[in-house]
């Protein structure tokens, strides 16, 4: 296969399939989720083979367990497809919301009226169901998308694919507004991210490694983020047993998610009262602790590098520093965190206000475990992934950050003098 040739034609299929999307009314995008959630149900059959191909695949080619786990389209899994599908459907249209209309003192009226992105390109790893999640996304927003899943998944790909086509065709929509990239070829990713002519935005989703060869290679603007080095900071104001419930669940709750906490900074005056009782909870759960040298003066841990206050564990590993004040909390945040989730333990509005303002992360919370920064959890009903960047879409990213916003001007002839 030609891959610079066969990719173009992707790509000009879906330019064409964008500009048909956003015209879609909301009736017809909602009739094609709904659509999409039948076939899936019908099909539930030739998925499940197509999946059994490429576990059994994976298996011979040595596969992680972890990663064949997150292979497997199990009947929970196709019964949260199909949920899902239900859910977008039932999500409020965001394209065409016209605010903040004001009157000038020319006569005009000037306002904004959101709208597609246009092409979205999404690259992911292993999980076949991002393929209906990020599928759902982008069309209830009005947007083409052209999705490359890993090539670990490239059967189960290929029949969701199969789904999508079925239900944008009864709803009268073009099949092109969904491709699923054909050749497991890596060219492809490279030719995808280059291709700026028909491809928008592109949305990496997996490791850190492909993250970046992403960020660095594309020529397309890239919503993203790199690593979930998230804090939670215990004030000398805080309620103990909030903090001690919060540090543990931001830590325990799931370890592999990039909004699980990997590093606690607890305020010098009120360390002793609660480091022994969290180093018991972590100790019952298998979680070992890496301490700076004020933390190993009160528990038993292992001494924490430098390398630790900057790492994404994603694993039962945790790091400790013990702080002298909210001062010095927040300069450690700004200095090693990735800009993904913060969160202050106190019971100071004052100081919680400052830690508000002053930590520059994506989603800054008060009293709250950092495990909340998730779009379902936010009210958005589903999300394409998180962004740390500070241009266009920061945070969970929803059907919102899926679109944009132009100017609309309203007049009767005026003309400027």
């Amino acid at each position: 296969m030609d891959v610079t040739a066969y990719m173009a034609q992707v790509g000009q299929q879906a330019r064409a399939a964008s500009r048909a999307m956003a015209k879609a009314h909301t009736g017809a995008k909602n009739a094609a989720l709904l659509a999409i959630a039948d076939a899936i149900e019908a099909n539930r059959a030739a998925l499940t083979a197509a999946n059994q191909i490429d576990l059994d695949n994976g298996r011979s080619h040595g596969l992680e367990p972890a990663m064949l786990d997150r292979l497997e389209l199990t009947p929970a899994r196709i019964d949260t497809m199909i949920e899902g599908l239900h859910q977008v459907a039932a999500l409020p249209d965001p394209v065409g919301a016209i605010t903040d209309m004001n009157y000038r003192p020319s006569g005009i009226q000037v306002g904004k009226m959101r709208v597609p992105l246009g092409v979205i390109g999404i690259i992911y790893e292993s999980r076949p169901n991002v393929t209906v999640e990020a599928a759902s996304l982008c069309l209830k927003a009005g947007n083409a998308t052209i999705l490359r899943g890993g090539s670990e998944a490239i059967n189960s790909n290929q029949a969701i694919a199969r789904c999508i086509a079925d239900g944008l065709e009864q709803a009268g929509l073009p099949q092109t507004a969904v491709q699923i990239v054909e050749t497991t070829d890596r060219a492809a990713v490279g030719e995808l991210i280059t291709m700026p002519q028909y491809v928008d935005v592109i949305v990496p989703r997996g490791g850190k490694g492909l993250i970046e060869r992403i960020s660095n290679d594309a020529r397309v603007p890239v919503i993203k983020h790199l690593d979930g080095i998230c804090h939670v900071y215990i004030d000398a104001e805080a309620d103990p047993e909030k903090a001690i419930n919060i540090a543990v669940n931001a830590k325990t709750h799931r370890y592999g998610v990039c909004n699980a906490m990997e590093t606690l900074l607890v305020h010098d005056t009120v360390a002793d009262l609660i480091l022994p009782k969290l180093a018991e909870l972590y100790g019952e759960k298998g979680v070992e602790l890496r301490g700076c040298d004020k933390t190993r003066r009160i528990i038993d841990c292992v001494a924490a590098t430098e390398a630790d206050w900057s790492t994404e564990y994603l694993a039962p590993i945790l790091a400790i520093r013990v702080v002298d004040d909210i001062d010095q909390a927040i300069e450690h945040i700004n200095t090693y965190s990735s800009q993904h989730t913060e969160s202050i333990v106190t019971e100071n509005y004052t100081l919680s206000r400052r830690f508000l303002t002053e930590v520059d992360s994506s989603s800054v919370m008060v009293n709250a475990s950092t495990r909340f920064a998730d779009g379902f959890e936010y009210g958005l009903g589903a999300e394409i992934g998180i962004s740390t960047d500070k241009i266009h879409a920061r945070g969970p990213v929803g059907l919102e950050g899926l679109t944009s916003q132009k100017y609309i001007v309203l007049g009767d002839g005026h003309i400027r003098n």
